[in-house]
């Protein structure tokens, strides 16, 4: 059976599924919107379900801890989609917060506030930080743990300071979602101008 490519997201509040909605439907991908909670609702076995049942893809998936120190439920739904035998994973989102260092992840590359690609991790605000290829974040305990092609780090998702909102496009997430598939060589390109933009939502 053909493998499934996702993109994971390590935030699943109603800004970023707002934003990663729209990314979603501007790229041609698919967004499990059900996916979004604050911690994450679904279990891993459910959330593949839905993944294998989506049109298309690339499929992208919400993960949340809500804060939960160590792997709360949200990581386990992600370790389980990661590994899961009729998955791809394409990349992931490390969605920075004000953890304090008490959870942090190596990334390959970061996006900061201002769409630039940084060697440096990112702050929830979506400004550079002092260490480079790291970010302190939320639900990013186990990514290091995974064999994820590129790990791009990212401000809080749909937020920054307005500039991430989904009404504008979401351009900061899109950016990295944008270099994600490139790097994968899966870049479907903006829909075509006058064709209806399918939100990409899988209840």
């Amino acid at each position: 059976m053909k493998k499934r490519r996702v993109i994971l997201v390590t935030d699943g509040d109603e800004f970023a599924c707002q934003a990663i909605e729209r990314v979603a439907a501007d790229l041609g991908g698919r967004c499990i919107s059900c996916s979004q909670g604050n911690p994450t609702k679904l279990s891993g076995e459910q959330l593949v379900e839905l993944i294998l049942k989506t049109p298309h893809d690339p499929v992208f998936v919400m993960f949340d801890d809500c804060g939960a120190i160590g792997e709360g439920a949200g990581e386990e739904a992600l370790r389980y989609v990661a590994t899961h035998e009729q998955i791809e994973v394409l990349g992931a989102l490390a969605v920075a917060s004000n953890t304090h260092r008490r959870e942090w992840t190596k990334v390959h590359v970061s996006i900061d506030r201002d769409g630039l690609i940084t060697e440096y991790g990112v702050d929830k605000e979506g400004i550079r930080d002092l260490d480079v290829g790291r970010i302190n974040g939320d639900t990013v305990y186990c990514l290091d743990q995974l064999n994820i092609p590129l790990v791009v780090g990212i401000g809080d998702i749909g937020k920054m300071g307005y500039r991430d909102n989904a009404k504008n496009g979401a351009p900061i997430t899109r950016k990295a979602v944008e270099l994600i598939l490139e790097r994968s060589g899966g870049y479907a390109g903006k829909r075509e101008e006058g064709k209806s933009a399918d939100r990409g939502e899988t209840r």
